[in-house]
Formats: C-alpha cells, structure tokens, sequence
C-alpha cells in the first residue's frame, strides 16, 4: 500500500499473485493521489492569491499583525512536521536496534530505504512485535516524508513567486504594458484591469483564465442579468 515492497514475505500461489498485482496498481494509485492532492493545494493556493487582489480595493494595505501571525503559523508547520518526520525516524531505528537486533547502521539503513518506499530485501522486521509495529510505522513515516518534501516544494513555489512578484512590481510601467493590460479595448485602463495585467505578468493566472471570465461577464451582461 505504500510502495515499499520488501521481499521478505512474497505471494506463492497463482491467485495470491494475481491479487498482488492488483493491489501493487492500488497502491500507485494511492501515491498518484497524495501527488494529485499536492496539485490541488498549490492551485488553490493561486486561487486564494487571486480572490486576495480582486478585492484590494476593500483594504488598502493588510494588517501587520496579520501577515506576522500567518508567516509565524507557516513556520510552525514547518517546524513540527520536520520534528515529526525525524523523530519517526528515530524511533523506528531505535525500535529495529532493540527488538529486532539490528545493529544501528543497518536499523538506520533500513529505515531510509523504507520511509523512501524503496524496500530493499535484504533487511526487514522478523519479529511478530516488529510487523506489528511496521504496520503504524510504515504508514505514518511514509506520510510524513510525503509532507515534509510537499512543504519543500511550496516553499520552493513561494520563494519563486516572491520573487517574480517584486519584479514585475519594479519595473517601470510603458506604453506597451498599458495597451496590454486594456483587456476591452477602449484605450482607458482602470484598476481591475491593471490588477490582471501584473498578476498574468507574475505568473499566477494565465491569459485562459482572463478570456474564460470576460466571457462569463459578456454573457451575464448581454442578457441583461
């Protein structure tokens, strides 16, 4: 279920291999999953960037306090699931150390290699105690690691996105970006379409989601709605 696959306990009939083959899809499925959910926290993310400066205009400038106290609660998170992460690993190489037997390179060898879902056969739990301990462990490290390298990649987008933010705030505004950012064509650029210039220029909406909801607001507005 978690893609390790360790070859320690391996089907030995037909049926038990067919089975197998099944859940091995089930179980990819299930990591396609996690990374579909990934996809869907860095889109609404965007999302939430987007309804922000739709509705600037009802507050000039955000609250200090409420940006620190936002910084400070992604910090957190940050913190606890990096502690979790390797105290999971460490607990399950002290775990394989004492009950298993395991010496402490090959405990933290094994570890690595599962809680990465690689699963090398050459080391595994012998011990009922230990397979029953693999069962919660596996499935909390793996998740785990998942979200430590999710957080990493959405500090990563963040840094980027900062980044292309301050330069598209920077540069001087030309002749060019205004006829660009006139999405209706009557040479006068007012402040909703200057705010969807600068956020395609950064990146956080393309010119697709600009057409799709001009088009939504002809209809509504032909119809006299």
């Amino acid at each position: 279920m978690t893609t390790v696959g360790n070859g320690d306990l391996v089907p030995d009939s037909s049926f038990t291999k067919l089975l197998s083959s099944i859940f091995a899809f089930v179980g990819m499925g299930l990591a396609g999953l996690v990374m579909g959910k990934t996809g869907e926290f860095l889109a609404a993310k965007q999302e939430r960037i987007l309804v922000k400066a739709i509705h600037m205009h009802h507050k000039v400038c955000p609250n200090e306090f409420e940006k620190e106290l936002e910084a400070n609660l992604v910090i957190k998170k940050r913190l606890v699931i990096s502690i979790v992460t390797s105290l999971l690993l460490f607990v399950g190489t002290i775990h394989l150390t004492v009950i298993e037997g395991f010496s402490f390179i090959n405990a933290f060898y094994w570890v690595c290699t599962t809680i990465t879902t690689l699963g090398y056969p050459d080391e595994s739990f012998k011990d009922t105690r230990g397979r029953i301990f693999a069962v919660f462990w596996m499935l909390l490290s793996t998740m785990s690691l998942i979200h430590f390298f999710q957080d990493i990649i959405e500090l990563k987008f963040d840094c980027r996105q900062m980044a292309l933010v301050k330069l598209v705030l920077a540069q001087m505004t030309k002749n060019q970006d205004l006829e660009a950012a006139d999405l209706d064509g009557d040479r006068v650029v007012n402040s909703s379409e200057n705010i969807l210039y600068k956020l395609k220029e950064m990146g956080k909406i393309t010119q697709e989601d600009i057409s799709l909801a001009m088009k939504d607001f002809e209809d509504l507005h032909q119809s006299g709605s």
